[in-house]
């Protein structure tokens, strides 16, 4: 895991992002979660798999830190923090370092459904 961790933080020190330090939170929280999540670049972004891709970060979206649940739609996310998206993705959207900390929890626990569910 430690090689495409690296990976991931090797991306984000090179990134050009107003809300970096946000960025580098959302990710940690997201690692902090389960240490089962695989990390990797891809599609342009860090991005979290388990058993298969979960969630992406895009980057070129500079006013909020945009994080992209691929099947955010199966997790019936109780939590606010996901907003529904076309073709069965949803979003979560983090404007500032206030809005990350808010939200810890909600993402966390979206993270730790996703894992349920694919091993559902």
């Amino acid at each position: 895991m430690s090689k495409t961790k690296n990976k991931i933080d090797e991306f984000v020190s090179k990134l050009q992002h107003p809300l970096k330090p946000e960025m580098e939170a959302v990710i940690q929280i997201i690692r902090e979660a389960s240490p089962k999540m695989e990390e990797d670049v891809k599609w342009g972004g860090p991005s979290f798999d388990y058993k298969e891709p979960m969630a992406t970060f895009n980057p070129r979206i500079t006013g909020y830190v945009a994080v992209i649940f691929h099947k955010g739609e199966l997790l019936n996310d109780k939590t606010g923090v996901l907003e529904p998206a076309p073709k069965g993705k949803a979003y979560a959207k983090f404007h500032s370092m206030e809005d990350v900390k808010k939200h810890k929890a909600d993402l966390q626990k979206v993270v730790r459904d996703w894992i349920a569910l694919m091993n559902g």
